[in-house]
């Protein structure tokens, strides 16, 4: 029996388009984008036209766009990073919203950030793995520094209401 695999949502086999645009970069211009030697300059420059790329995409700049190795490091860049600046401010809120249903790596960081002070509420989810949206009003109440919530449930495919999640929290 042929097996059928059903984690597409973690890893998929490369796209044949993918590959083939990528074959460059893994054969011919494969420097290291950060040295100065003769290799590195046009690795540099494949990294800097994606980066404006996917800025064109999402309608940012190119100096918004932070290419990182997985989720768990741009997990922690974006929840300690925010921490790091509220830190600062003796004005900024000190909570931070995620559901109970998060990535681990985002359970974790904001489980970490508890020890500097700030304060994390687990918006719970419906028997289906949804997040409960009364629960999210009412924890943002609250000021808050920022709401973290995947869109697509990595383990079970459950789909968030992200658009009224992001209504909710802009009102607030």
């Amino acid at each position: 029996m042929r097996p059928i695999y059903l984690d597409y949502n973690a890893t998929t086999p490369v796209a044949g388009a993918v590959l083939e645009a990528m074959l460059p970069y893994l054969h011919e211009v494969f420097g290291n984008p950060s040295s100065q030697h003769a290799l590195g300059a046009p690795a540099r420059e494949a990294v800097v036209e994606a980066r404006a790329q996917v800025a064109r995409l999402i309608g940012a700049s190119s100096d918004e766009i932070i290419f990182t190795s997985g989720g768990t490091e741009a997990t922690n860049h974006a929840l300690k990073g925010l921490a790091w600046v509220a830190l600062r401010d003796a004005r900024a809120a000190r909570q931070i919203v995620v559901s109970a249903v998060e990535h681990p790596a985002t359970l974790e960081v904001a489980s970490a950030l508890q020890r500097f002070g700030f304060t994390v509420v687990r918006i719970p989810v419906d028997g289906q793995g949804v997040l409960q949206l009364e629960a999210l009003e009412r924890a943002l109440a609250t000021p808050t520094l920022v709401v973290s919530l995947m869109h697509a449930n990595n383990e079970t495919g459950t789909l968030q209401p992200i658009e009224s999640a992001a209504r909710l929290a802009h009102r607030a």
